[in-house]
């Protein structure tokens, strides 16, 4: 029974390293599609870091990703900024996997 318990508890800290892993790539997506916007918008230094932390706390409030796409294409469109929806989700799609790579090397 021992060794069934052990095995359990390993399954349970697995399963809660994953979720914080997942969580914080999330977040660093998040960041990191508010970095590029905020290029294309034209901010730039500490203005471009404030906009992307917003971006990080309006992924906040929903599950999934249509809360961040829907802030990204709305800010897009407010400063005349012509790209498609399939440009912006290709972009999501892109810096969600940069920020996976970069959370399990742990950088």
């Amino acid at each position: 029974m021992s060794s069934f318990d052990d095995r359990e508890r390993a399954y349970e800290a697995k399963f809660q390293l994953d979720q914080e892993q997942e969580f914080k790539a999330q977040a660093r997506r998040a960041k990191l599609v508010g970095l590029w916007a905020a290029k294309l918008i034209g901010l730039t230094g500490d203005e471009a870091e404030a906009y992307a932390k917003s971006v990080v706390v309006a992924d906040l409030e929903e599950a999934g990703a249509e809360d961040l796409f829907r802030k990204i294409r709305a800010d897009l469109d407010m400063h005349a900024v012509q790209l498609s929806d399939h440009q912006i989700r290709a972009k999501m799609d892109e810096a969600l996997a940069e920020a996976r790579a970069s959370v399990h090397t742990g950088k």
